[in-house]
């Protein structure tokens, strides 16, 4: 073990570069760290994005077998996730999409109890992170938003219909013009092409995503940043500090370990809790943390519809999302243009409704072979990107599974994360309202209502927006973390991600968690004496 007074590789290792990595890489920086962050996905260039929409190679993550794009999906038990690995994390297969919770979410007993008023301790974050994050309400109005409008307003909502805040510059379409964001400290910026293909990663420089803001300046005032340096294992050192051993994802090529004074863990929540689990529990690396690590994970009760529209249809052009509504106190929707999401073609089938799982996948089955060939169209359709509409249906309710780190089905060999269930808790797979806003929709548009296969036949919530896992407390006894997000029983050590979120958001978690990550910035230890620093950056929104 290494003594005190051993040499620093760096002041703080962020361990992957989402929202809560690149918010912690700034503003550290920006206080005189000296910070690494490692990403175990690639940086991705324009060109890179570009390949991915026509060479599923380019656009898959699953480097083991070749697949070294940035889009993955993971399916467990009981749910099924997906996301994104490269530099940037989630924010290149975002929507953009900037809403604030509700005020259920500030006074969920999960995290009321824990001292701060969270709306007022989180207020000045979340404008902070709105203003860096280019925060405006879409100007786009097309086809799509007429047929949400009409199905808002056949399920009796139609005053809870409007457009969205999003993270896009819309400018002046398809012109590129100096940083309109930064003061010029920004890179230059191209007005949004109303493309559709916000979530397959924008090569146009129109979409905010963290490459544009916060990375770029993280990087641009001194962090550094190492893709394609996956984290494999977190140990103290004898004299304080921590060492981090790291292998590339598919190369063999070593990689020495490095030592830094305090290590943020922002991975995401399985990136997060898979390394967690793997220290503490095989390495015995960091035995000391919580044992509540893994429970309250959360989907944001949230369904997955889908509509295609008839042939020549067309509702593409405009950003992924643009508007939304409240089909009742508990439930938002908003739609989804998904040019680039081929791969949907295999996952949709004929909607249908039921709360028992079994029952549902009997129905389903029963339509599938009822009319094969309605569904072989569907799967072959011409045009299928741009005559689909996807609807997420999110809800505040709230919903708990766990997450553990045991023997693969498959790969028995190896460990991996698995889902648990919590009886009485379930992350739903079915949703009413979802599919009757779904064939409010599609009768609006004259469009085919559709639910995803994997829930319907699996019986699986589908998400974006996995939350919790190593959540807050009050101590090891109730959390993962404290409320400065230090890791109980190991000084130093912090996580800065989504794992950290105690309750549920029902919105998209984006902004939520950039201001999280704001605010645990704004509490972390002052730099080594002698550090330059520098003035924190602040943005007021596109002009």
């Amino acid at each position: 073990m290494a003594e005190l007074g051993t040499a620093f590789d760096a002041d703080v290792v962020v361990v992957g570069s989402g929202f809560g990595g690149s918010v912690t890489a700034l503003r550290l920086t920006e206080a005189g760290h000296r910070v690494l962050v490692l990403e175990k996905g690639r940086r991705l260039a324009d060109e890179d994005l570009l390949r991915a929409r026509r060479d599923p190679r380019a656009y898959l993550w699953q480097p083991e077998v070749g697949l070294r794009g940035f889009f993955w999906q993971r399916i467990f038990r009981h749910v099924a996730i997906i996301g994104a690995s490269g530099v940037g994390g989630g924010s290149t297969v975002w929507a953009g999409v900037l809403l604030e919770p509700r005020d259920g979410f500030y006074t969920d007993p999960a995290w009321s109890h824990l001292g701060p008023d969270w709306r007022a301790e989180l207020r000045p974050h979340l404008d902070r992170a709105a203003g860096m994050l280019g925060r405006v309400v879409s100007p786009h109005r097309g086809p799509m938003d007429d047929h949400l409008r009409v199905a808002a307003e056949r399920v009796g909502a139609g005053a809870t219909y409007g457009p969205v805040p999003v993270a896009i510059h819309f400018g002046r379409e398809g012109v590129t013009e100096p940083d309109p964001f930064f003061g010029g400290e920004g890179p230059e910026r191209t007005g949004c092409r109303l493309c559709g293909e916000c979530l397959l990663g924008c090569p146009y420089g129109a979409k905010n995503q963290l490459t544009r803001n916060y990375l770029h300046l993280a990087e641009k005032y001194g962090a550094e940043v190492r893709a394609e340096h996956e984290v494999t294992g977190i140990r103290p050192l004898a004299g304080g500090g921590y060492e981090v051993t790291v292998a590339h994802p598919w190369r063999r090529t070593p990689i020495p370990p490095l030592r830094a004074r305090r290590v943020v863990l922002a991975g995401g929540v399985l990136g997060t809790l898979d390394l967690l689990f793997r220290c503490r529990d095989e390495l015995g690396t960091l035995p000391h943390v919580s044992p509540m690590l893994g429970q309250r994970v959360r989907t944001n009760s949230e369904a997955l519809t889908a509509v295609l529209q008839p042939p020549g249809e067309d509702l593409s052009r405009g950003p992924t999302i643009s508007s939304d509504f409240y089909p009742d106190p508990d439930t938002h929707v908003t739609q989804n243009r998904f040019v680039g999401g081929w791969h949907l073609r295999l996952q949709v089938g004929p909607i249908v409704d039921g709360d028992r799982k079994g029952a549902r996948a009997l129905r389903t089955l029963g339509r599938l072979a009822a009319a094969p060939l309605a569904q072989m169209r569907r799967m072959g359709a011409r045009d299928f990107e741009r005559r689909l509409t996807v609807l997420t249906v999110m809800q505040h309710l709230d919903n708990e599974l766990a997450l553990e780190r045991r023997r693969s089905p498959v790969r028995p060999w190896r460990r991996v994360l698995r889902s648990r269930g919590v009886p009485g808790r379930q992350a739903p797979s079915y949703l009413p309202v979802a599919n009757e806003v779904t064939r409010a929709f599609a009768a609006s548009s004259g469009g085919t209502p559709l639910n995803l296969l994997g829930e319907t036949l699996g019986g699986l919530s589908v998400t974006a927006h996995i939350l919790g896992g190593a959540v807050m407390g009050a101590s090891a006894a109730d959390g993962v973390v404290d409320t400065s997000h230090e890791v109980f029983g190991h000084p130093g050590l912090y996580v800065a991600d989504a794992s950290t979120i105690p309750a549920n958001l029902g919105v998209n978690p984006s902004l939520t968690i950039t201001a999280l990550a704001e605010r645990f910035a704004s509490l972390f230890p002052d730099a080594p004496e002698g550090a330059v620093r520098r003035e924190p950056v602040t943005a007021g929104g596109a002009r």
